[in-house]
């Protein structure tokens, strides 16, 4: 998961998005800033599940809240004052599904592994992009995507079911984050949304956060992988990702963020020791491909509309490119 730039108000002229001026020479850079930023937020991940045995995926996630919304709210400055109801709602829904979709990502890297929580994860945004579309390229996407599931799971006496169901929650949370994301970004400009759910987060992990120090068990090394996770997987590539849509088209963006779970499969090995098997390698690479794909064709026929409506893209974007910096 990375960062997706907030929607902004509908009233703004019509503009080419930044990648669309982007000059071909920041093409390369913006490749190896993506393949950075994507590579430190599956390390930060990974380094945060070294403190799983000590504070548990609860604790990692709090102190991660913590991180991002120190990050987010200087960034988005919010106006408490001048929420309304209707802004105020999707807000707290959406700090709801900040705290499960981190919390039960981390089971399931607890129980499953890095890669393949990842990659589970990632059948949010690609539910996202099919949902009521009848064309075939995305039926096919969804069919390629549910034999990657079955390839990477590959059922059987010792699959560890519970693990799996945490990774599909982590993906009904991400949808979710997509679709209320869809209705905040009109109702709230910036990133006031993002800041004040991820603060409210925060809040609902104090408890988590007392009962841990009152055990003592906030030792330097779970403090220190913990708040790398924090640094890792929020605040570089929220910094990286905002450079680089400056420098790729949107769409070209959104596709290559489907590398993540191939990223976040070798950061299991180099830092979790995580060794996959073949099967789970294959199941990771068609699911990736799956939302690859789709990503591609959703962007294909959402710009003509654009264009044809007079919308600017920013005000429909679905944020589906990543959560994963915005939720910290």
């Amino acid at each position: 998961m990375s960062v997706a730039t907030a929607p902004q108000t509908a009233q703004q002229p019509l503009q080419l998005s930044a990648g669309d001026a982007t000059p071909r020479r920041r093409t390369v850079p913006g490749v190896l800033t993506m393949i950075a930023s994507g590579t430190a937020n599956q390390v930060g991940a990974g380094l945060g599940a070294h403190a799983f045995p000590i504070i548990g995926p609860a604790g990692v996630v709090a102190v991660r809240q913590i991180v991002a919304a120190a990050v987010l709210l200087p960034l988005g400055r919010p106006r408490l004052r001048s929420f309304t109801w209707a802004q105020w709602w999707p807000t707290l829904l959406l700090a709801v599904v900040f705290s499960t979709m981190n919390l039960t990502l981390y089971i399931a890297i607890d129980r499953i592994g890095l890669g393949l929580a990842v990659t589970l994860e990632f059948l949010g945004p690609l539910a996202v992009a099919l949902g009521g579309s009848r064309s075939r390229i995305d039926a096919l996407c969804a069919a390629l995507a549910g034999a990657g599931v079955l390839v990477l799971v590959a059922p059987g006496p010792t699959t560890d079911y519970v693990g799996v169901g945490y990774g599909l929650v982590a993906a009904a949370c991400w949808a979710a984050y997509i679709l209320l994301n869809r209705m905040i970004g009109v109702r709230l400009p910036g990133l006031q949304a993002p800041a004040v759910a991820t603060t409210i987060s925060t809040v609902l992990y104090v408890p988590v956060l007392v009962v841990l120090a009152m055990q003592g068990r906030f030792t330097g090394p779970a403090l220190f992988y913990s708040a790398c996770a924090g640094v890792l997987c929020s605040a570089v590539p929220y910094a990286a990702d905002l450079i680089v849509l400056r420098w790729v088209p949107t769409q070209f963006f959104g596709v290559f963020m489907s590398v993540q779970p191939v990223l976040a499969a070798f950061a299991g090995i180099v830092v979790l020791r995580q060794v996959l098997g073949l099967h789970e390698w294959a199941g990771i690479v068609i699911v990736a491909a799956a939302n690859a794909i789709a990503m591609w064709a959703n962007g294909r026929t959402r710009r003509p509309a654009r264009m044809r409506h007079r919308i600017p893209e920013s005000t429909t974007s679905d944020t589906s490119i990543g959560p994963e910096t915005v939720i910290g």
